[in-house]
């Protein structure tokens, strides 16, 4: 992997973003294509509209929409190709619109790139480190299939 970010599309671009790939389904709100300076628009990685008007940028949901966001890209595998290839071949900015600056699907889509399981707060990774810990994130892992 060359270099991969990930920006909200509001926030300036200074010229070094790379390929800036939109990541969302739906367009960004009040933003002129040329204002937004996108490369590529990648509706097909982006979460389905059901998925996203579950999940709601609701922090207590950013573990069950990973896991349900990682099926639905397991599920459109020449779309995340397409994006894994150009990862690897140029820097690449991954571009959302939410307002939800961690939990949204640009930082859940750059987990599933990089293999990261989920992204987590040190605290949490410092817990799991325990073996007691991580026997138990484990069971709870199984049991949600």
């Amino acid at each position: 992997m060359v270099s991969v970010r990930v920006k909200r599309v509001y926030d300036a671009s200074p010229g070094d973003d790379g390929v800036r790939v939109l990541v969302d389904r739906l367009w960004p709100r009040g933003l002129s294509k040329e204002a937004a300076r996108i490369d590529l628009w990648l509706k097909e990685v982006a979460p389905s509209h059901e998925l996203r008007r579950w999940f709601a940028h609701d922090p207590g949901k950013w573990d069950e929409f990973q896991r349900r966001y990682r099926a639905e890209l397991r599920l459109a595998p020449d779309a995340f190709a397409r994006l894994a290839s150009l990862v690897r071949a140029a820097k690449v900015t991954l571009v959302f619109a939410s307002q939800e600056p961690s939990c949204n699907n640009a930082n859940a889509l750059l987990a599933f790139l990089v293999g990261a399981s989920t992204p987590s707060s040190p605290r949490k990774r410092a817990v799991a480190s325990k073996p007691a810990a991580r026997r138990s994130v484990a069971r709870k892992q199984r049991a949600r299939g």
